[in-house]
């Protein structure tokens, strides 16, 4: 009796010990979901922001672009110090720091909202002093549209201008990308290293899986934030006479990353209270002491271990030169180089776009473009991630299949998108940019439309941006230019009319009473393609998951063993340089370019685009993916090329290492198809992964 409470006893101190190893490494699990959880929704609710960020400080889409790729200019500022220091440091309270990081980078994002003032749309944003404007039209009046003293102008320029404090969005982005850094690399081989032995794998997919929560929730939160007006809770909503569907709506987009600052902040605090090194039970001890003794046993005959016989690579500067050497001379890693780079590029350019490309094309406000994209394409890209994963291990697919495989994918997704070609909507009939200002004929160019019979005799300013819709279906830049003399409407319903709109009746259009409202006049003739654009784009995001998954395994098998860490590094630095950092740059500068109407700051400056050319916006957008996706389906017929030449060159090899062994009288060296025995990593392309 004695003996066996004194067993128990004794046991319970293992078990305790074992309870508190696995509630540790549990708590590290669930933490680093968490985290993973809020750097995608911070990446997905900066990118469904963009158009709002253009319309809140006035930028061009280039700028906006620039900001975008401020995440990757800082994940590269700290990158090398991560990858060096990363394992030798305390891993969990880096990835902590990180978080904390991430955090305060997402909050000081929004910090420019609450010092910048209230958002002004317009010169007047009160109903109350439209009586005494210039919207509507005023025959045969001497007020002068430039009366205003440069004194009190240079004085409202100062008082109002914002014109750089999107360099403050730009810095919070940079801080996420530094505190994003540690989080994947750190947290990965933090799990490799103290998972039990075959549940890396498990433990990385469930991760990945978790992580699909954050796109959801970012999609879903900008959703419901942008219907909210951006000074919601400081002004009175009730005064505000614009809508989600009107160019200059800004919602409140801060919102978003204040919640997302807190929530990373939190993330944090756990991995602050976990050990460097997780404590392991006795037995566990016991069997890495046991596992180091045979290792050094087998170090010292290298006769039993062959495989310790890999080559490393050289520690020192001339090391570190013939290794890039070597994986810049390796066709095989230069051609999926290039081809993931443009790859890359097209995804990130287009997806940074993606939402201003819905407004412009079907007319589709932020919030109903982040809810469906959220509520749809993510779920199947998930799905997309877990069939390929699972195809490929079932079918038990080589290096070379598995490469096919992407390749199939890829160019199924490539002739979805091709097409968007047919979806691209023509211009909205809008009188003085793309119709003649009585709304009759068509115009060669959108620059200085000369005014027409209609309001040439109204005192009407041209960059004044209040957008009516006529009865005649018609959008007018400003009702004085639509030549509308008088209007009425409740100040608390926002119900405002104009009347005896000249422009109107001139179109041709005899019923009513030749009136407009206020805002733009809906893209009804767009709806369908609309519907039709959600489904191929559920079909490409399927394809592009689909075939996502071995991406990294074909890179790692590109090099050789020795070689993985220089490989995978490189081709991070250049994706993200290249491909981050520059692509949201040049598809912004280029989508600018389509700009028909741009704001004006108060400081006389130019600021961001009310109205695009559809048609060209669409050309531009869609045709500078498939630009860049065509050579990508070049590049992996080319990279299948080279993977069967060189297993060519391998079995050549193979049977000459088999005659020659048979020569020798060394028959044992050659198994029964006559193929010698050789490590596995000589012939990578060609083994079941």
């Amino acid at each position: 009796m004695d003996q066996t409470q004194h067993s128990s006893k004794a046991a319970q101190p293992l078990r305790s010990e074992k309870t508190r190893h696995c509630d540790g490494f549990r708590i590290f699990l669930a933490a680093l979901s968490f985290s993973y959880i809020c750097k995608a929704l911070g990446g997905v609710i900066m990118k469904s922001s963009i158009t709002q960020i253009e319309r809140r400080f006035d930028i061009p889409s280039s700028i906006s672009g620039l900001i975008d790729g401020g995440f990757e200019i800082g994940n590269l500022l700290v990158i090398v110090f991560v990858s060096y220091f990363g394992s030798k440091l305390h891993r969990p309270k880096l990835i902590g720091i990180g978080c904390f990081i991430m955090g305060i980078g997402s909050i000081l994002t929004a910090l420019p909202h609450f010092f910048m003032g209230y958002y002004r749309y317009a010169t007047e944003n009160d109903i109350s002093s439209l009586h005494n404007s210039t919207l509507t039209c005023l025959v045969n009046q001497t007020t002068s549209l430039t009366g205003t003293s440069p004194e009190i102008m240079e004085k409202g320029c100062e008082k109002g201008s914002n014109s750089y404090t999107w360099i403050y969005v730009l810095m919070g982005n940079m801080l996420r990308g530094i505190g994003e850094t540690p989080i994947v690399p750190l947290g990965v081989s933090y799990i490799d290293d103290f998972a039990k032995e075959g549940n890396s794998s498990m433990y990385l997919g469930t991760l990945h899986t978790i992580a699909m929560i954050g796109p959801i929730l970012g999609f879903i939160m900008s959703s419901v934030f942008a219907k909210l007006y951006v000074d919601v809770g400081y002004v009175d909503l009730r005064s505000v006479r614009i809508t989600p569907q009107d160019a200059r709506w800004v919602g409140a987009w801060w919102l978003s990353f204040i919640v997302n600052g807190l929530l990373c902040i939190i993330c944090s605090i756990p991995f602050f209270f976990l050990p460097k090194i997780p404590k392991r039970s006795q037995k566990e001890r016991k069997n890495s002491a046991s596992l180091h003794v045979l290792k050094t046993d087998e170090d010292k005959n290298p006769v039993t271990n062959p495989t310790t016989q890999e080559k490393q690579a050289p520690a020192n500067l001339t090391g570190f030169l013939w290794s890039l050497r070597s994986i810049l001379t390796n066709e095989q890693y230069v051609i999926f180089l290039i081809l993931t780079l443009l790859q890359i590029s097209s995804f990130i350019g287009s997806f940074t776009y993606m939402f201003k490309f819905i407004e412009q094309q079907f007319g589709q406000t932020a919030s109903q473009a982040n809810f469906l994209l959220g509520v749809i394409t993510i779920p199947t890209m998930a799905s997309g991630m877990f069939l390929g994963g699972y195809l490929i291990k079932r079918l038990k697919l080589t290096l070379l299949g598995i490469t096919k495989f992407v390749f199939f994918t890829t160019t199924m997704a490539y002739v979805f998108y091709l097409s968007y070609f047919l979806l691209i909507c023509e211009n909205k009939a809008f009188a003085g940019l793309t119709l003649t200002y009585d709304g009759m004929n068509p115009v060669d160019s959108h620059i200085d439309v000369p005014l027409s019979y209609c309001n040439s005799d109204c005192i009407c300013d041209k960059n004044q941006w209040e957008p009516v819709c006529g009865e005649n279906g018609v959008t007018y830049i400003s009702p004085c230019l639509a030549g509308c003399k008088s209007f009425r409407g409740d100040k608390k319903l926002m119900n405002i009319e104009f009347y005896d709109c000249s422009c109107v009746s001139g179109s041709g259009f005899q019923k009513g009473n030749h009136s407009a409202r206020l805002g733009e006049c809906p893209k009804d003739k767009c709806k369908t393609k609309y519907y039709f654009y959600i489904t191929f784009q559920v079909i490409i995001s399927f394809f592009i998951a689909l075939g996502s998954t071995s991406l990294m395994l074909i890179l790692i098998r590109s090099v050789q063993p020795e070689l993985k860490s220089l490989g995978m590094g490189f081709h991070s630095l250049v994706v993200r340089t290249l491909g981050g950092i520059l692509a949201p740059v040049y598809y912004g500068a280029l989508i600018d370019r389509t700009c028909m109407k741009w704001s004006v700051t108060s400081c006389g400056a130019r600021g961001a685009c009310r109205l695009y050319n559809s048609r060209l916006f669409g050309m531009i957008y869609v045709g500078l993916s498939i630009a860049l996706k065509t050579p990508i389906l070049l590049l992996y017929v080319a990279l299948i090329y080279v993977m069967k030449r060189k297993m060519k060159r391998n079995d050549n090899k193979i049977l000459e290492n088999g005659r020659k062994f048979t020569d020798e009288g060394n028959p044992e060296s050659v198994n029964n198809n006559g193929y010698s025995c050789v490590p596995s990593d000589e012939k990578n392309n060609e083994t079941p992964l």
